[in-house]
């Protein structure tokens, strides 16, 4: 299977049926951005530390990676940013075009590949946006290094993640509000995800997904030349392992 092709096409999908990760930033959170008042988030629920950014993002170089569906990269250019935003899915990065368009923001698109970002030269970018997205490919670790490619020295990475935890337990169950450990790590859909489950997500076109290790997760980032200066945990809404654990993980890192 061409991995990268099918959650493409999944994302398409989900933008067409209003998945709320493609839905698109309103007018009022521009006017807000453009005033200086601004928050985006990594994870589902927590924003982003404001002392995560330079105190001023004029002029800077930024990269929203894996980012589209018209949210942290229109909320970025609004605030003053030279914004980029890289993704896979054409649909979502219409989503940031729209808005581009209805505001009046200047905001770049490029569809391409999270692991290979052959478009972008190297040392381009003060600092990278990086939600949750790692998980919809299967080795995180060319996200890490392509990351520290095209960042500048001094610029930082902020990354979210799913916190490797989340992959182990049954799908099924979970939507049925119980856990219970199935799998072990690192996870694939395409290995360890029921047959006929399988089937029928891929036939809704649910975009696949991949659980990665604390050493990929995190080691990858140091491997690739970044410091780890700061992190916070998140959880995600309605899902049982959130009453006892954090679902999702934050990190800043510093090209040195």
């Amino acid at each position: 299977m061409d991995i990268r092709d099918f959650n493409r096409r999944a994302w398409d999908h989900q933008v067409e049926h209003g998945n709320v990760w493609t839905v698109p930033v309103t007018p009022e959170v521009i006017a807000a951005a453009r005033r200086g008042e601004w928050q985006i988030v990594l994870t589902e629920q927590q924003p982003v530390p404001r002392d995560w950014f330079p105190a001023d993002l004029r002029g800077l170089d930024v990269l929203c990676l894996a980012s589209g569906g018209g949210q942290q990269g229109p909320v970025l250019a609004a605030a003053g940013a030279n914004v980029t935003v890289y993704d896979n899915s054409p649909r979502q990065l219409a989503q940031d075009r729209l808005v581009a368009e209805r505001e009046g923001l200047a905001l770049t698109t490029v569809e391409g590949d999270m692991r290979a970002l052959t478009a972008l030269a190297d040392a381009a970018f003060d600092l990278i946006v990086h939600p949750v997205s790692n998980l919809f490919v299967p080795d995180a670790r060319p996200v890490w290094r392509e990351a520290a490619r095209v960042l500048r020295r001094g610029g930082a990475l902020l990354a979210g993640f799913m916190n490797p935890a989340f992959f182990i337990f049954d799908y099924e169950a979970g939507d049925r509000g119980e856990l219970s450990v199935r799998h072990s790590l690192p996870y694939s859909d395409l290995e360890q995800m029921p047959p006929a489950l399988l089937a029928r997500l891929q036939a809704e076109r649910v975009p696949l997904e991949w659980g990665h290790t604390l050493t990929d997760l995190v080691g990858g980032q140091l491997d690739a030349g970044l410091h780890l200066v700061a992190m916070y945990e998140d959880y995600m809404h309605g899902h049982p392992l959130a009453k006892h654990m954090p679902t999702y993980i934050a990190t800043r890192a510093v090209k040195a």
